[in-house]
């Protein structure tokens, strides 16, 4: 039941309004001045404040400063449209007029009330997530993920530029946005940008924008996704498949905040926080030519490497948990489990796509099962070549057997999705291992 707490000097309407809302269920309590109402603020939580703006012994609006955690409802005779805005800018939650209709000062009061309770189990809410997840949505108890945890906390309140590193599915992006969210920035927009899908010629126009006239087809002036990052996040996922040009654009949003459009004259200031990542070999690429080694250095200024998910099979039980929670609820199933033997199909399997194979798996499995559990067969998942040393069976030895024995009856599509990876992924892994796909 809810307490309120009605503060008016003129005793017939402070009894009036108290009789109004008793009736509606309400626990009432009442002040004839805002020194009677801090004294029982301090004695009793109250759910709403009602006050008159105008008390003897000053002005009602300063319960707003009084109770911080309580909504405070003004109301006055003295109707005027900056009356209103003053209360509002104050903190006040509504204001409304005297004499007032009944109906509507309940309905204000339950939407107010509704609000705050809202807002309550809100903030108790992310408290919750809080404490079983330092970083939002990262899950794993494994001593790596504990310190990527640490790490994340010390350097997303910072403007410092993130390098992040890891194989394709182990949650480069997930980083990225818990960065952002922890960040100062977390109310401006976050961009992601995937630079492997968008085509090399339109690479520059997408991130930097361009103006009306700049190549053939751009009809007027457009805004680029880094332009669009004002004043929050900026994250490049596979930042090493920019072109040269690309590159030092990107330098010099680095260097002096500043944004040329393809085709302008002049720049354009950008206050925007870089994150990055990829799963490439930026090193090598630095040395052979690929990558700038200026941009290097200023992206390598914080650095974190995401572990493959095969080198912390000790998460892989929770993250497994979470991940059916998550697929049951999307997918609007009931509750179901994981069988053990599922669970133990799960920890003898490579991973080779991490996380994100991880997740197809067992949404697969949800989709599959006609039941409350989940068996190993609903997984799907392919046998280790060596089922004796799954565990220290190498990676690519994994990926070359897993694509000579279903290429021939799965299209590239079906190959990459079973394996947790993008069909370019697939097509690099191929490429350097000089795998190229059967013709005919």
């Amino acid at each position: 039941m809810n307490r309120i707490l009605i503060v008016e000097d003129e005793a017939v309407i402070r009894r009036a309004l108290g009789r109004l809302l008793e009736h509606e269920g309400y626990r009432v309590a009442e002040a004839d001045s805002l020194a009677r109402a801090q004294e029982q603020c301090q004695q009793t939580c109250f759910d709403l404040v009602i006050s008159d703006l105008r008390l003897p012994d000053g002005e009602g609006i300063i319960m707003v400063d009084h109770c911080p955690d309580t909504p405070v409802l003004i109301m006055t005779s003295y109707a005027s449209v900056r009356s209103a805005v003053e209360a509002m800018k104050h903190g006040a939650a509504d204001y409304i007029a005297k004499p007032f209709d009944h109906d509507e000062m309940l309905l204000c009061v339950a939407r107010i009330l509704k609000q705050h309770q809202l807002e309550r189990e809100n903030a108790q809410l992310h408290s919750q997530i809080g404490q079983a997840y330092p970083v939002e949505g990262m899950v794993g108890e494994s001593q790596a993920m504990q310190q990527i945890c640490k790490t994340l906390e010390k350097v997303a309140p910072t403007d410092t530029t993130v390098l992040i590193r890891g194989e394709s599915g182990t949650g480069k992006e997930l980083v990225a946005r818990a960065i952002h969210k922890k960040s100062h920035r977390a109310k401006a927009p976050l961009i992601s940008v995937n630079c492997a899908a968008i085509p090399e010629g339109l690479l520059e126009s997408e991130l930097f924008g361009h103006e009306k006239g700049a190549f053939t087809g751009a009809g007027q002036t457009r805004q680029g996704l880094a332009e669009a990052a004002d004043g929050g996040t900026l994250f490049l996922d596979e930042i090493g498949e920019l072109t040269p040009a690309a590159q030092s654009r990107l330098l010099r949003v680095l260097q002096d905040g500043e944004i040329r459009r393809v085709g302008a004259t002049g720049s354009r200031k950008v206050d925007l926080r870089l994150l990055a990542a990829t799963h490439r070999d930026l090193e090598t690429m630095v040395r052979e030519g690929g990558f700038r080694e200026d941009l290097y250095y200023r992206l390598k200024v914080m650095e974190v490497t995401l572990p493959a998910l095969r080198e912390r099979r000790e998460d892989i039980s929770r993250l497994a948990e979470f991940l059916l929670d998550k697929a049951c609820r999307r997918l609007k199933r009931g509750t179901i489990r994981l069988d053990p033997s599922a669970l133990e199909a799960m920890q003898a399997h490579a991973w080779p796509g991490n996380v994100r194979e991880l997740e197809n798996a067992i949404e697969r499995a949800v989709i599959l099962a006609d039941g409350d559990c989940i068996k190993p067969e609903h997984l799907a998942l392919t046998p280790p070549v060596d089922k004796t040393d799954t565990a220290n069976s190498s990676l690519e030895d994994y990926f070359r057997q897993f694509v000579l024995d279903n290429q021939a009856h799965m299209t590239e599509t079906e190959l990459a999705r079973r394996l947790g990876i993008s069909r370019k992924a697939l097509w690099e892994r191929r490429t350097r291992m000089g795998m190229p796909r059967p013709k005919g």
